[in-house]
């Protein structure tokens, strides 16, 4: 990955200052002057460090938001917009403004209009925000679009000792009183008929109890993205963070509740898994060469 030139560095700061009061029509800042340049900042110091592939660039990425403060939530809002926030993550809008930061510097772009456009891309059903039900709440939707669109690939089933599941995703509809969004019958439908796609849905995981065999830890990677699968009756995963290796070994770098920052946690994610009884295991995915 080259490095940004001197030249374009000077035009990243001469653009700036003109485009902060443009905005998109459907993006809700949380702080837009302080997200704008933020989000430069961070691309121009992300291009400087040169990674050589993408997990590399998405693991410095993250570790820039070591200590930005947990909160959930941020996204529920009238009409459904997309929001930009990079002063609060919970742990979905950690992972996901990291790789579209990530996949913006891959595509080789350099503005924050160019970062929103891979945020919605991201987060949205066909990369477009159409209203609540568009909005990929089920990982494994996430996942599922996102592949399709040749942004990201899905490696647990290329690493030794995985399994599959099957279940039917439907938490959502079930606890209707736990989304106020679902109050309003349209958002209601649309989630039903978004769920019915993944009815008996089959999925690779590999199981917490085989995290600690050598060939497993050996075909992870830093940079991973990595989405802990749950025993919860109709949801597929309840956790996403980041692969980090330390000098224990692979620890996840996460926005954590319990923490209430993002944080590299200080157990081993063999030892986080471990005690985490309702959690069933990993799912393993990466940022696509562009």
């Amino acid at each position: 990955m080259k490095k940004v030139s001197t030249l374009l560095y000077i035009a990243f700061f001469m653009v700036a200052p003109l485009v902060h009061g443009a905005t998109h029509d459907n993006i809700r800042w949380h702080n837009e002057a302080a997200d704008t340049t933020n989000i430069t900042n961070l691309l121009i110091k992300a291009t400087n460090f040169g990674a050589s592939n993408p997990n590399e660039l998405i693991e410095f990425i993250g570790k820039e938001f070591i200590g930005t403060p947990y909160k959930g939530g941020t996204l529920e809002g009238k009409p459904e917009a997309l929001t930009i926030n990079l002063e609060e993550f919970d742990c979905t809008t950690f992972v996901e403004t990291v790789t579209a930061l990530a996949l913006t510097i891959e595509e080789g772009k350099n503005s924050w209009q160019d970062f929103a456009n891979s945020l919605e891309t991201l987060r949205y059903r066909q990369g477009e925000v159409n209203g609540y039900a568009s909005r990929l709440h089920y990982f494994s939707d996430w996942i599922v679009s996102n592949t399709h669109r040749g942004i990201v690939k899905e490696v647990t089933d290329r690493i030794p000792q995985s399994d599959s599941q099957i279940k039917t995703l439907d938490f959502m509809s079930r606890n209707r009183s736990a989304y106020p969004a679902l109050a309003d019958s349209a958002d209601y439908a649309g989630i039903k008929n978004m769920e019915v796609g993944f009815r008996s849905h089959r999925f690779p995981y590999i199981k917490s109890a085989r995290l600690t065999a050598k060939q497993v830890m050996g075909a992870l990677k830093a940079g991973d993205i990595i989405a802990l699968t749950t025993k919860t009756n109709g949801l597929d995963v309840s956790h996403v963070g980041i692969l980090v290796i330390e000098k224990d070994g692979p620890h996840l770098l996460h926005a954590s509740s319990k923490e209430g920052k993002v944080v590299i946690d200080k157990l081993p994610l063999t030892e986080y898994m471990r005690k985490s009884p309702n959690l069933t295991g990993i799912r393993v995915i990466r940022l696509q060469d562009q």
